[in-house]
């Protein structure tokens, strides 16, 4: 399979995933002491909208709870599968993140609105997980789920 296929560049793609995460991981999530920023609020309408959202802060190292849920440092240190993660981490910031992401092996991997890294992209995509590229998971699964109960 050519490793381009995992780029997800599709509208009716990107909202299919962003319809589909049940378990997200968020790389680079911030607490509630911070909460009105987009790696804050966004997770916590995730979790509001019923998904499992499990916080992998990089910042605030004191902190051990993020909306309720146990902080995990690395994310192969996340017990079970994950759908997605969620990456609020500057472009330049990705690159040693990757080896953490490829072992905890998720089926996506979702840079957020303003973050794009075609190097770390292609790399994840090679290992055989999907990427969506500079697009907010909020909005997207807004528009997913608006969708899905428009055609019902």
């Amino acid at each position: 399979m050519d490793w381009r296929e995992n780029l997800i560049v599709k509208e009716k793609d990107i909202l299919e995933l962003a319809g589909s995460v049940r378990r997200l991981a968020v790389l680079g999530i911030r607490s509630e002491m911070v909460q009105f920023r987009p790696a804050y609020y966004v997770p916590k309408y995730m979790a509001d909208a019923g998904v499992e959202v499990i916080p992998v802060p990089v910042y605030e190292p004191e902190v051990t709870m993020i909306l309720g849920e146990k902080v995990y440092r690395k994310l192969v240190d996340i017990p079970g599968e994950i759908d997605m993660v969620d990456v609020f981490r500057r472009a330049a910031d990705i690159p040693p993140h990757l080896p953490d992401i490829i072992a905890s092996a998720p089926k996506a991997v979702w840079f957020q609105l303003g973050i794009r890294n075609d190097e770390a992209a292609e790399e994840l995509a090679s290992a055989g997980i999907k990427v969506v590229q500079n697009r907010c998971i909020m909005v997207d699964h807004r528009k997913s789920m608006f969708l899905q109960s428009t055609s019902s």
